[in-house]
């Protein structure tokens, strides 16, 4: 088993900044695929970016050039770097990791809690 531990949530103005964290622990190695996610109310559970074992980056349109993905040198922590945030950011963000699947919507093999990001017009 994997566990996946998301941080860095809260409140934030629009057009203000905030970095997530998502630990990985447990039976794990650093050749899992890690991916964001995020859902707002009502809504469906929406992909937001990715990052391959081996480096490669993948970006939903609505966060292209404004958020950055990327993950440490043991490749068990990944980072989610959120600047220029809007309002329809809103949502819990959580992390998921796959040995074989990298980016897009679907099922990954395990999942994290989320965290609560809330921004404010």
């Amino acid at each position: 088993q994997v566990q996946l531990v998301e941080s860095g949530g809260g409140l934030v103005q629009a057009g203000g900044s905030l970095r997530l964290s998502c630990a990985a622990s447990g039976r794990t190695n650093s050749y899992y695929n890690m991916a964001w996610f995020r859902q707002a109310p009502g809504k469906e559970r929406e992909f937001v970016a990715a990052v391959s074992w081996n480096g490669y980056t993948y970006y939903t349109d609505s966060v292209k050039g404004r958020f950055t993905i990327s993950r440490d040198s043991s490749r068990r922590t990944m980072f989610l770097q959120m600047n220029s945030l809007k309002p329809e950011d809103t949502a819990v963000y959580c992390c998921a990791a796959d040995r074989s699947v990298v980016s897009g919507p679907g099922p990954r093999d395990y999942w994290g809690q989320g965290t609560q990001v809330t921004v404010s017009a």
